[in-house]
């Protein structure tokens, strides 16, 4: 029998999708359903290891969490991840088979679909529903010529749509409608509903454009989500800047939300810790720096280009998906000044995946896979280079910090092949082998590791060697749990679960 199936899509990028496939599976499996996420065709530098070993969408991991299910490739069959502006690598079923510009990708469309509806099909008949997340909006005409990652996969599955929008931006209305109006006759009969989101007020004061919505389009409001102050779930995507923008400005509308802290006091080590990341061009991953962003006692702050550097105790430089383009962009920035003035002081520097790469002599491209073939130097901070390869290596991983003996875990997720002599002291001891790096003065740390400071006790050890005082154990993994279930919550309060059931031709629970 093959899954019944719900598909959201979007007025806008960052409407929602997400959030609401997040929140639809933990509803679902809640109550028993057996349920898994579903992503046709993610672009995002955010991205997570698989079960058996591919590379899907951070977003899609988080969502397989809410289905209490491990991830798995089919998830998110097709993965773009832009390494320029007008190109991508692309990954297919976990697996990356190169990089495209946009008219290449658009002429292997077909060859994708087909990917697409193979990994459908294998979830459909291993689950008795599946939640599909569009992407961006359906209204992007220019998009629309085979298109297979909003409706167009909606009509070759055959599968009802729900449409979300976010009231926070403004023009909730206009957004909804003038959706509605540039999709073609059969695509708009796909859709069964609308939900509104972020929203926050006086629900009376909204029903009379919501009588007016269903009224003028003759669809149903399936609910209003509120705005959830304080609630955290992964970005699908984005810059890290511009999510630290606008936390502030919702901060600066509503007093109290938590935000990033776009303006460092003097420093004062007896009030918690100060990180600094610079927000390369081509970051990836920035998730991993989710926790600490989130931790009582840190403050962390991406500095975008032109920026001054304020004094911090921690620099961290993050992953990237184009190590040699984002390090010549270091150093246009002065940040290789900045990192040696640090260290002088005895500031603490952690390098993870790319970032860990930029630490060494020599980064090596003879392959061309990040440009024209040739090499790069390094910031010599490490004795160590990297060849970067065409094979990725993707893994998860488990073992032990050497700073403090903490547990860890994580993920792996570069193209890179690192040797020299800094390896013989380790940053980590894994049940496979060793990992990364750390300098002869104990200053500076170089890791492969994503999600390091996801585990409780590598956090905790990694903050006591940046200088932290008393460091808090602070679990992100519950906390994250704890935003998935209230999400669940939310939509038992807020949305028509009677009608929800129905789109899906699930038996109507009782009042």
């Amino acid at each position: 029998m093959s899954a019944r199936t719900l598909m959201v899509q979007g007025t806008t990028s960052d409407a929602g999708k997400s959030l609401l496939v997040t929140a639809l599976c933990r509803w679902l499996a809640r109550q028993g359903v057996r349920v898994a996420p579903f992503k046709p065709q993610n672009m995002a530098l955010n991205s997570a290891v698989s079960a058996e070993g591919g590379e899907i969408g951070r977003a899609q991991a988080v969502q397989a969490q809410a289905c209490f299910l491990a991830p798995h490739s089919d998830m998110n069959p097709v993965l773009l991840k832009p390494n320029t502006d007008i190109g991508a690598q692309v990954i297919v079923q976990g697996r990356a088979i190169g990089s495209m510009n946009a008219r290449e990708y658009h002429d292997y469309k077909g060859v994708a679909r087909a990917a697409v509806l193979e990994s459908y099909q294998r979830l459909a008949r291993r689950y008795e529903s599946v939640i599909v997340e569009g992407a961006g909006s359906p209204a992007e005409i220019n998009l629309r010529d085979r298109d297979i990652a909003n409706m167009g996969f909606a009509e070759s599955v055959d599968c009802p749509v729900i449409i979300v929008a976010d009231i926070d931006r403004g023009g909730v209305f206009a957004q909804l409608v003038g959706t509605l109006a540039l999709l073609s006759e059969s695509q708009q009969a796909r859709i069964k509903g609308f939900v509104i989101n972020r929203f926050r007020g006086d629900l009376a004061l909204l029903r009379p454009g919501l009588d007016w919505l269903e009224g003028h389009t003759g669809k149903s409001v399936l609910g209003v989500l509120p705005f959830l102050q304080g609630l955290h779930l992964e970005a699908e995507d984005g810059s890290p800047r511009e999510h630290q923008r606008r936390n502030l400005d919702r901060a600066r509308r509503n007093p109290g939300t938590n935000v990033d802290f776009p303006d460092f006091p003097a420093l004062d080590r007896g009030y918690g810790l100060r990180i600094l990341i610079p927000a390369l061009p081509r970051i990836s991953n920035h998730t991993d720096f989710d926790p600490l962003r989130l931790h009582p006692q840190v403050e962390v702050r991406f500095i975008g280009p032109g920026e001054s550097v304020p004094p911090a105790d921690l620099i961290i430089l993050p992953g990237s998906k184009s190590v040699c383009t984002d390090l010549a962009w270091l150093r246009a920035q002065g940040w290789e000044h900045t990192i040696h003035r640090h260290l002088r002081y005895g500031g603490k520097l952690i390098g993870i995946c790319g970032g860990f790469q930029m630490l060494g002599k020599r980064i090596l491209d003879p392959h061309g896979l990040e440009g024209e073939a040739g090499e790069s130097t390094g910031l010599g901070l490490l004795d160590l280079e990297t060849t970067l390869a065409p094979e990725k290596q993707l893994r998860n991983v488990s073992g032990k910090l050497t700073i403090g003996g903490a547990p860890v875990n994580g993920y792996e997720i570069h193209a890179g092949v690192t040797s020299g002599a800094a390896l013989v002291r380790p940053a980590a001891r894994l049940a496979h082998s060793t990992d990364g790096a750390i300098s002869d003065d104990e200053l500076i740390l170089g890791t492969y590791l994503h999600g390091l400071f996801e585990s409780p006790d590598a956090c905790a050890a990694l903050l006591a060697w940046a200088g932290l005082r008393a460091s808090q154990t602070f679990n992100y993994r519950a906390l994250r749990e704890t935003a998935i279930d209230r999400l669940a919550d939310e939509v038992e309060r807020h949305l028509d679960t009677a009608r929800l059931r129905s789109i899906l031709e699930l038996a109507v629970v009782p009042a």
